[in-house]
């Protein structure tokens, strides 16, 4: 009797030691945290503001995967190039944002140039959008794109496609290559069309698209 109550207390004992531990700081490795994507550089909780209706960063226009998967390019072998632009109040551009995406590693060469504009009103974006596509030399097809006109101008060694949409101008210039699963320049050019056409409207001014 006497051996299982020392027993016993020994136990209880124990048991006391434990809770009383509880008590005290945690000693293992910290949790990493991450920002989420929209947060900059800046200070804590600061979110990445665009100074226009355009966004800053070419990367949230197309991201170089998606671009990647859209050429069948082998992953992290794409890079993009943001520069931005002054305005030209003689025409009511009010920003320009031109985007450079080139082939790294064992992929080489430029693989597509988008440059997107806002202008103060529909009016203005489309009378530039035929200056611009009237220059331009190549076969003509016109493609409507949802409610956004565009015009697809295809050369030897390129292919562009020039879209208006309210007071947003879109140029894609897609130079000739082999694309996946047997898609035309014009696919592709569309399917570009059609993911960056809602991030230009989502950061525009409120009725800056209505036409």
């Amino acid at each position: 009797m006497r051996v299982a109550f020392g027993r016993m207390a020994a136990v209880a004992l124990g048991l006391a030691l434990v809770v009383s531990g509880c008590g005290s700081a945690a000693t293992g490795p910290s949790v990493p945290t991450f920002p989420s994507a929209d947060v900059t550089d800046g200070p804590a909780g600061t979110v990445a503001k665009d100074e226009g209706a355009v966004p800053d960063d070419c990367a949230r226009l197309i991201g170089v995967g998606d671009l990647g998967a859209l050429l069948g390019l082998p992953l992290d072998t794409v890079a993009v190039h943001t520069t931005q632009h002054v305005g030209a109040p003689s025409i009511g551009r009010t920003e320009r944002v031109a985007c450079d995406y080139t082939g790294q590693g064992s992929v080489h060469g430029q693989l597509l140039e988008l440059d997107v504009s806002a202008y103060t009103d529909a009016q203005k974006a489309t009378a530039q959008w035929r200056v611009n596509a009237d220059v331009e030399q190549g076969t003509r097809t016109e493609i409507p794109i949802g409610d956004a006109s565009a015009v697809l101008f295809e050369r030897h060694d390129e292919a562009v496609l020039r879209v208006v949409h309210g007071a947003a101008n879109l140029a894609f210039v897609l130079p000739t290559r082999r694309l996946p699963e047997g898609r035309s320049p014009r696919d592709v050019l569309v399917d570009l069309a059609l993911r960056v056409l809602p991030v230009v409207n989502s950061t525009a001014p409120a009725g800056a698209t209505d036409t």
